[in-house]
């Protein structure tokens, strides 16, 4: 058995608290929290830290077989820009991206990550999956824009989600997004999902490129396609509206549902989500520093926050980011939102990140029976609970 106390403790939800010590079992289960009062005094038995005991981090979006580009991508390029780049540098070879896989998913364990929700394209992750310390959800991911390209696309998707479910790991088929995947294509993805009652994750306006294309049928990804990829755009016609409403014309309204960056969503968007589909099952996952990297830009947080909206955090790929570590991107929306609270914060990387990967049995909160693992964080202004350059994670348990 273990015990730790700290400055301040987070549970998982509200505001940290003085004068609580955490008793964990030995593996990690959660036995108690104890609640003191004022006159709090060292124990014996009891670890101290200064800085702030919260649960370990859920990172609800990254791509970990994009390890082995990290560095290699130009930054502040634009989507169109950087996926060419990606279609260009993506094959490096098995044993340069497992390597890569297997340094980023340490890491990830290290910055204080208790689970991931994973975009694979094929079963290269499945074995450092296996091993991991990290519960991972996978997230099988499909493309196919040109409808001859639908069944041979899905039936791929299958074969790697049964992999993936034949080794006890859980997998869902997904759609990339709106501008890349065939109405023909999302159909069988829905229709899977609805079978499943698999989680959604997509890729949801990263770029002011996507809504035009969708909007269109023209702009940097109308020309990326055609030019960089030599697709045939002749069957695609522009539907008048932007890129969340093709999302929501197509997706099961019953299924738990991850929109990803969200970075050019507006206030007429949020209000189509409400008239189409409930807020209790629909997850906005915010990846602030991979938006910086790629657009250089950020969603618009403050709007969501007004909105009600279930928000949550992720780092995506080492492609686009340069480091998957949930506490920098939580430094990175503080310094740009000042008004953010750090339980607000806390919440969206821990509890939030939990309930969108159906993991909040377990993980998210420091409550009896669950084993949802032990950060501190220090380095913080503890006065005025501010999260600064110098803020560090690491991880006790």
């Amino acid at each position: 058995m273990r015990k730790f106390a700290a400055t301040y403790l987070f549970t998982g939800q509200g505001k940290p608290v003085r004068n609580s010590i955490l008793i964990c079992d030995d593996d990690g289960t959660i036995l108690d929290v104890e609640h003191r009062d004022e006159t709090f005094r060292e124990e014996a038995g009891v670890e101290y830290y200064s800085g702030i005991l919260v649960p370990g981090f859920v990172n609800a979006h990254c791509h970990l077989e994009l390890s082995h580009l990290h560095g290699k991508i130009s930054e502040k390029q634009g989507i169109a820009g950087f996926v060419g780049e990606i279609n260009r540098l993506r094959n490096a070879g098995e044993d340069e991206e497992e390597k890569a896989m297997q340094v980023a998913d340490r890491r990830m364990w290290a910055n204080g990550i208790a689970a991931v929700g994973d975009i694979s394209n094929s079963d290269a992750s499945l074995a450092i999956k296996q091993k991991s310390k990290i519960k991972y959800h996978t997230f099988v991911e499909v493309f196919g824009f040109h409808p001859s390209r639908a069944k041979r696309a899905f039936d791929k998707a299958v074969q790697v989600q049964s992999a993936y479910h034949t080794n006890n790991l859980q997998a869902s088929i997904v759609p990339h997004s709106a501008y890349s995947v065939s109405d023909s294509l999302f159909l069988s993805v829905s229709e899977q999902a609805e079978k499943d009652y698999g989680i959604l994750s997509i890729h949801n306006q990263e770029s002011e490129a996507e809504n035009e294309f969708v909007k269109n049928g023209t702009g940097p990804i109308a020309d990326h396609f055609q030019h960089n990829l030599k697709l045939d755009l002749s069957h695609w016609k522009g539907t008048g509206n932007g890129s969340l409403q093709r999302i929501l014309s197509l997706v099961p309204k019953e299924n738990k549902l991850l929109l990803v960056h969200n970075t050019f969503t507006n206030k007429q968007d949020i209000e189509q989500l409400v008239a189409n589909r409930s807020l209790d099952n629909t997850w906005f996952v915010l990846c602030p520093n991979s938006n910086l990297y790629i657009e250089n830009a950020l969603p618009p947080v403050s709007l969501f926050r007004e909105s009600g909206l279930n928000i949550c955090l992720g780092t995506d790929s080492l492609a686009s980011n340069h480091q998957l570590s949930i506490l920098e991107e939580m430094i990175t929306l503080q310094q740009h939102f000042e008004t953010l609270k750090l339980e607000e914060l806390l919440s969206w990387a821990c509890i939030n990140g939990a309930f969108a990967l159906d993991l909040d049995a377990e993980l998210g909160s420091f409550e009896v029976g669950k084993k949802p693992g032990v950060n501190l964080i220090s380095g913080l202004d503890l006065k005025n609970l501010k999260l600064t350059q110098n803020t560090k994670v690491k991880r006790l348990l």
